[in-house]
């Protein structure tokens, strides 16, 4: 019986039940250990004999090279999230295990946050809300103040699954769309898509909205400090729901506080969750144009429910003797 060895959040009846879906249907018999917590001699007592792990989406069970050494015959890591930093994926690829996370599974969920954070802060709708409650009424300032994605250049950075998804939405809204990759597209792709192409120091400089879609790695930790946020134009907006070791977060306070750009839309932190003192807690309770949410922008039911369909679909299709799909690190 493959034993599978869960250290995600995700319920471990509900990962048994979507597993006992498989099993009626591919006649498979799945074992099931759930570990919520970092215990190092159960975890490595659990995984010497596991056959397949899913990872952790909270991060917060990261899976090292020392636990890499404990598997000795695991087939696959699915990781039930897009970004898998917390996993030693050059360890996993020495010794020869595929590491795979969900693809595009929640690419309409962060799509439709970015969107959602975009319009809040072009329209000023925190602001709005919040002086209503005050008894204020704002409707002469906020004409010369509120304003649309019609028309605006929003600038993505990284354009896989969620750029595109993005992309999609932002042209659906008579939005302009330009991108910048570490692929550029074909001209056809361009062309089907109606995007372009920017190097990046063009693209943060013409964008009115810029959104960051690239996973974390040693080349893009921090690619957005102080000097690209001075490459912006005042009246840009910045949204980062991808991760929060992407931006060098006190810059992006003082930039919106100073006024280098007019507003940030952040779902990630580098901590997580971040302290009272964090420097976006602190200058969005001053004022600043700071919308900021929990980490939320793919998790949505939907969403996480075909991230556990991908994550046991995946592993299953390894069962059958198939080769998983979304690998990243082989």
């Amino acid at each position: 019986m493959p034993k599978v060895v869960s250290f995600s959040p995700i319920p471990g009846s509900l990962v048994r039940n979507f597993f006992s879906q498989a099993a009626l249907k591919y006649s498979l018999d799945v074992q099931v250990v759930t570990i919520n917590k970092y215990d190092l001699p159960l975890i490595e007592k659990e995984l010497s004999d596991a056959d397949y792990v899913i990872g952790d989406y909270s991060f917060a069970i990261p899976i090292t090279a020392e636990m890499v050494d404990s598997m000795q015959k695991v087939k696959l890591i699915q990781q039930p999230s897009t970004g898998y930093n917390h996993i030693d994926v050059e360890a996993c690829a020495r010794k020869g295990i595929p590491v795979s996370n969900i693809g595009g599974a929640n690419a309409i969920s962060v799509a439709e946050h970015s969107i959602a954070l975009a319009l809040i802060l072009l329209k000023r709708m925190i602001y709005a809300h919040e002086k209503i409650l005050e008894g204020v009424w704002t409707q002469g300032e906020l004409m010369n103040l509120a304003g649309e994605l019609y028309g605006k250049t929003w600038g993505i950075i990284g354009f896989g699954r969620i750029g595109r998804a993005v992309a999609v939405r932002v042209k659906a809204l008579g939005g302009k769309v330009i991108y910048n990759d570490t692929r550029k597209l074909s001209d056809e792709e361009e062309r089907k898509l109606d995007v372009s192409f920017r190097e990046f120091p063009k693209l943060l400089s013409e964008s009115d909205i810029i959104s960051i879609h690239t996973p974390l790695t040693g080349k893009t930790a921090k690619m957005i400090g102080e000097r690209e946020l001075r490459l912006m134009k005042p009246s840009c907006v910045f949204l980062n729901p991808s991760r929060g070791e992407l931006v060098d977060e006190q810059a992006l306070a003082l930039a919106v506080q100073e006024g280098w750009i007019a507003g940030a839309g952040v779902d990630v932190f580098s901590k997580e969750p971040p302290p009272p003192s964090h420097p976006l807690i602190v200058a969005a309770k001053e004022g600043a144009q700071i919308v900021l949410t929990p980490h939320i922008a793919g998790a949505t039911n939907e969403a996480r429910q075909r991230i556990i369909q991908v994550t046991i679909e995946n592993i299953t299709r390894v069962m059958l003797g198939q080769k998983p799909e979304n690998v990243v690190n082989l």
